[in-house]
């Protein structure tokens, strides 16, 4: 059976061993869901996502009527620039690529940072699970998943990270991007972020857009620091078919 409006998402399926699909669309109307659902039931799925469009208010109203549940607010911030935007020099920072020396150092700081995302908010993902997500994450971006990963080499040590992705020619996605316990606090995001946006500007991207979780007041504020501007606002919802 087909259905236009979702998609079978095998990688998260084969990872949390769970049938999941997502809505391709950020709006729906009644028959629409009605199809989704048939869908559903026929391809035995066992969670639906679905990012709705907040300012739809009829699609909020009809997807938690019909016992989708919220998990995340999704910020999209975006900053768009001109001229090379070089940062200042940090003698004791190298922000450099990432080796596949770093990646065990790397997994180890994406084990406890990432919390904030809707599957750690959803109680039918196991947070062990969670934390293997992100910790596989990191490892494929720096084998290839990611155009470039930085890291913050301090001492020889990686102290974070942050993962680059063109998007097409002239516009650019910033990924994951993270700092360990012990090192936050000293400005390494901020570096970071400078760092990823001094490599998008030489690969003559010139607009970067970044996600982040209504949830995270830390992180929208770094990105607004460093230049970014909320430019959308949307819902993460789950819907779910097992008990």
């Amino acid at each position: 059976m087909t259905c236009e409006y979702c998609q079978f998402l095998d990688w998260d399926s084969e990872f949390f061993g769970r049938r999941i699909a997502t809505i391709l669309t950020n709006r729906l109307k009644p028959e629409e869901l009605e199809m989704v659902f048939d869908w559903c039931a026929a391809e035995k799925i066992d969670c639906l996502y679905f990012l709705s469009d907040s300012n739809d208010r009829d699609t909020v109203r009809l997807v938690e009527e019909n016992a989708f549940r919220l998990m995340d607010i999704r910020l999209t911030l975006e900053r768009r620039f001109r001229k090379n935007p070089l940062g200042p020099v940090y003698p004791d920072t190298q922000i450099r690529l990432a080796q596949s020396s770093d990646i065990p150092d790397l997994q180890a700081i994406a084990r406890v940072s990432h919390h904030d995302s809707r599957f750690f908010y959803d109680p039918h993902f196991a947070d062990e699970r969670c934390t293997q997500f992100y910790e596989t994450w990191i490892a494929k971006s720096c084998e290839g998943y990611a155009d470039a990963v930085l890291v913050a080499d301090v001492e020889g040590r990686a102290a974070g990270y942050i993962s680059c992705h063109l998007d097409n020619g002239s516009t650019g996605k910033i990924g994951l991007l993270a700092v360990k316990a012990e090192a936050q606090g000293n400005g390494f995001g901020k570096r970071l972020v400078d760092g990823a946006l001094r490599w998008f500007s030489d690969h003559q991207v010139h607009t970067v857009s970044v996600v982040t979780q209504g949830r995270n007041a830390v992180a929208q504020l770094l990105y607004q620091q460093c230049g970014f501007l909320t430019s959308n606002v949307q819902l993460w919802y789950h819907r779910w078919f097992i008990d």
